[in-house]
């Protein structure tokens, strides 16, 4: 990986927008970003695209296979899955933005900090994150969200308890190998606080990994979530959430299968586009392997 001599040495606006362009003709990044857009603009414009209520009930009208009034179908109480699906897909894609951005800066500051000090610190920090690793993960989500309740919100709590420890080893592994390259050094030399060195100098040139994670991360926070709705310790009915969806799908799969079989599509398209930009923003980042 390229390691940026100083902080300020940010490439022109017409150097970035070049490699803005060489990142998007890469196949993996430009799939992903399509169904991520996709998925986005629905979510969106989910009052748009159906006038429906998500949790608008019609007995009489329940588990109608897809047509022209249902282009998904409807489910045991009537509601339309179409709709519930655009509204579900606010859910899944705020959940997933949101473990992220909170272990990444939860994460990313523990591992700055024990990175950058060293020592018993360090130690210390370290066997913190050993404890949450002993444990596999989604068992832990479990076991959190049970021990808070079910709902949406103690899901989210339990899902970033879990991911936050991967980004506190991996910026600690950045600090440890930039702290001692000749940039810092000259840093200190010439009177620069520990404050500016660590946020100006070593934050910066740690944040292309940290993005390559997040990436993976965005789609396994969405999997982990609707994982544990679909076993009542998530969202609750009759939230239009994905694992709800499925979770009350699984007993028409024989006969009424757009219950379920929908939103697990939309959950394999939404973690397949993270999935494909995380690929591609790892090749693309990593100049070993963007000549491949």
């Amino acid at each position: 990986m390229t390691v940026i001599g100083r902080a300020d040495a940010i490439p022109p606006a017409r150097t970035r927008r070049a490699a803005l362009r060489l990142a998007f003709r890469q196949p993996a990044i430009a799939v992903g970003a399509i169904l991520l857009v996709f998925f986005i603009l629905a979510a969106l414009m989910a009052p748009l695209l159906t006038p429906l209520d998500p949790l608008t009930q019609n007995i009489a009208k329940s588990l109608n296979p897809p047509s022209g009034e249902f282009p998904l179908g409807t489910d045991k109480l009537g509601r339309d899955i179409f709709s519930r699906l655009l509204y579900g897909a606010r859910i899944s894609l705020f959940v997933g933005f949101a473990v992220v951005v909170a272990s990444s800066l939860i994460g990313g500051l523990f591992g700055l900090l024990a990175g950058w000090r060293g020592g018993w610190i360090d130690e210390v920090m370290m066997r913190v994150t050993d404890i949450f690793f002993a444990f596999p993960g989604l068992i832990l989500a479990m076991a959190i969200a049970a021990a808070l309740g079910p709902n949406l919100q103690n899901a989210l709590i339990a899902i970033i308890a879990v991911t936050w420890p991967v980004y506190a080893r991996l910026v600690r592994g950045q600090v440890l190998s930039l702290k001692r390259r000749e940039f810092i050094e000259s840093a200190r030399a010439i009177g620069a606080s520990q404050f500016r060195i660590v946020f100006r100098h070593l934050l910066p040139n740690s944040l292309a990994p940290l993005l390559v994670q997040a990436s993976f991360d965005l789609g396994g926070a969405i999997l982990s979530v609707a994982g544990l709705s679909f076993i009542g310790f998530g969202a609750q009915p009759p939230t239009p959430e994905w694992g709800v969806m499925i979770s009350e799908g699984r007993n028409y799969m024989a006969t009424q299968w757009w219950l379920a079989t929908c939103p697990a599509i939309a959950i394999l398209l939404v973690v397949a586009g993270f999935n494909l930009l995380g690929d591609g923003l790892r090749d693309w980042l990593d100049p070993r392997l963007r000549g491949k």
